[in-house]
């Protein structure tokens, strides 16, 4: 019986490839695997990140439903340069891409600090092949 051998067949491929999937480390997405070492001279601004921006911009600007991701197209040195950061921590922004709103200004953040995130979200941009 052709039948009976095809689908015996179809049950053990799938069977096993089901297993395949929940066997630890197998199917997981890129997202849930342990992200890339952020090399020395980018953790300052991670740090600076982490403590002024993550709250809404998210862990390694992934975004949250508060804010958007900086490690995202639009965000690229073409089209939001290294100074739109500076104005935006400086003197917030009216929204204009998504919709969560304006974003208000940084209190206490300082150009350097500015400059050293920067570094640190173009840093996640390469890593994602952005820029």
């Amino acid at each position: 019986m052709p039948g009976v051998r095809t689908l015996l067949g179809w049950t053990l491929t799938w069977g096993l490839f089901g297993l395949l999937l929940a066997a630890p480390g197998i199917g997981e997405s890129m997202a849930k695997q342990d992200p890339v070492r952020v090399p020395a001279e980018f953790q300052k601004g991670e740090a600076k990140f982490n403590t002024n921006c993550a709250r809404c911009h998210g862990e390694r600007a992934s975004g949250t439903s508060q804010g958007p991701p900086l490690v995202h197209k639009i965000y690229e040195p073409n089209h939001h340069g290294d100074l739109a950061f500076q104005r935006a921590a400086a003197s917030g922004v009216r929204a204009h891409h998504w919709s969560f709103g304006d974003m208000p200004r940084i209190e206490g953040v300082t150009s350097e600090d500015v400059t050293e995130i920067t570094r640190y979200i173009r840093w996640l941009q390469r890593q994602a092949g952005i820029m």
